[in-house]
């Protein structure tokens, strides 16, 4: 079986992914500044050439950033795309980089917070889709026994190699569909790194806001903290001008609380905050406000 699916992945369709994955390894392999400058020229590059994702973004920044200038948003969307280039950079480090190398790159926030929170069991590892998110993982996964949530990829090659990528790296990797499992690991103690900030449509969401406007939320993080009995705290990798930060809080209190909306509001308000001090970093090519209460659709113009 094995034999036939490496055949199946020799055939041409697949030859496309295969320059892309071996021109990423290569590029693994040069300077930390050299591989963000060549990000940097990639996310103009996209920035010109998807159109329909830069007018994604721009909705979401019009939402989110109602007070900017026309021209503040599309300097912000500019930005985001820089971000994106350069994430994808960071994609392959997130699979081959040189961890004493990347360590010299990276300031740790607040990890007492989740050392804390391990030491009375489970604990949700809160994060959201900030371009440098895969990185996050690999960092973090050199301390702790990291159980990540993911969502599988379209293309099989692709899902292939992360999911055997994330074998190695990782003590388990979880699709995001599989809740039972989640549980299953928090209830042993594990720290299960979970990001809920995308719409999911309307099934188990909440409207709240997120920058004022009223965004379908996913509910999961109250559910997976109720059940299996975790604490929940939050953790962000950012970009900085030297590396990456990765980033900490305080172990939700009171949480969940009885009310999921209020439950879910806090959550939005946590990861907002973290996005205003990094703005151009958070995923704006994600169709976030997509659902409206009314069954509209925000990017139908």
């Amino acid at each position: 079986m094995e034999t036939t699916i490496q055949h199946t992945f020799l055939s041409p369709r697949y030859w496309p992914t295969w320059l892309g994955l071996g021109c990423l390894w290569l590029a693994v392999k040069l300077p930390w500044r050299l591989q963000m400058w060549l990000g940097k020229a990639l996310g103009l590059l996209m920035f010109h050439a998807l159109p329909l994702r830069r007018a994604i973004s721009r909705v979401n920044l019009e939402l989110a950033f109602p007070n900017h200038s026309a021209a503040e948003r599309e300097q912000l969307n500019r930005a985001h795309f820089i971000s994106l280039g350069r994430g994808l950079f960071e994609l392959g480090l997130s699979w081959w980089g040189n961890l004493e190398r990347l360590n010299q790159h990276t300031t740790i926030e607040g990890m007492e917070h989740l050392q804390a929170a391990l030491q009375q069991g489970g604990v949700v590892l809160l994060s959201a889709h900030f371009t440098s998110l895969e990185l996050g993982g690999r960092l973090l996964a050199q301390y702790f026994p990291l159980h990540v949530v993911y969502r599988p990829h379209r293309n099989p090659l692709i899902e292939l190699r992360t999911t055997r990528l994330r074998a190695q790296r990782y003590g388990k990797a979880i699709p995001r569909d599989n809740i039972r499992d989640m549980i299953r690991s928090l209830q042993q103690g594990f720290a299960v790194w979970y990001a809920q900030d995308q719409n999911f449509g309307r099934k188990n969401s909440v409207f709240v806001p997120f920058f004022g406007v009223p965004a379908a939320t996913n509910t999961a993080t109250s559910r997976l903290a109720a059940l299996g009995k975790a604490q929940v705290v939050p953790f962000f990798t950012v970009r900085t001008e030297t590396g990456y930060l990765l980033r900490f809080l305080p172990a939700l209190e009171a949480f969940p609380s009885d009310s999921v909306l209020a439950d879910t509001t806090l959550i939005n308000q946590l990861i907002e905050q973290q996005v205003r001090e990094f703005p151009a970093q958070y995923l704006w090519t994600h169709r976030r406000y997509k659902d409206t209460p009314d069954g509209g659709n925000r990017y139908e113009r």
